[in-house]
C-alpha cells in the first residue's frame, strides 16, 4: 500500500511539473492543481495509513493515526480550491486583455 501511495505521489508531481512547463495558461493551472493534490496526498500519508484505529496518541491500542496531517490536508484543500479559482480568473482576464492564452503574453508562431 505504501509503495502505491508513493508511486501515485510521484506520478502526480511529475505530471504537475510537466504541465507547469507548458506555454498555455490552462495546462499551467492543471499543473498547479496536480501539485497541490500530490502535496495533500503526501501530508495525508504522513499521518500513518492505518484502518480501524483511533486518532488518539494516548489510547491503549497499538498503532495510532495522527490527526494533525488530516487537519492540514483539510485546510490545504480549501486553500487550493481558492487558489485555483483565483488563477483561473486571472487567466481569463489576461486572455480577454491580451487576446491569447500564452503564459508570456506573446503569440506562438
Amino acid at each position: 500500500m505504501e509503495a502505491l501511495i508513493a508511486f501515485l505521489i510521484g506520478l502526480l508531481t511529475a505530471c504537475g511539473v510537466y504541465l507547469l512547463l507548458r506555454g498555455r495558461t490552462f495546462p499551467v493551472v492543471l499543473g498547479l492543481t496536480f501539485l497541490s493534490y500530490a502535496v495533500n496526498l503526501f501530508l495525508f500519508a504522513m499521518g500513518r495509513l492505518t484502518i480501524g484505529r483511533p486518532p488518539v496518541i494516548g489510547s491503549s491500542l497499538p498503532g495510532y493515526t495522527d490527526p494533525v496531517p488530516q487537519a492540514l490536508v483539510l485546510t490545504a484543500i480549501v486553500i487550493g480550491f481558492a487558489m485555483t479559482a483565483f488563477v483561473i480568473m486571472l487567466a481569463l482576464k489576461a486572455r480577454a486583455e491580451l487576446g491569447n492564452d500564452h503564459v508570456d503574453g506573446k503569440d506562438a508562431e
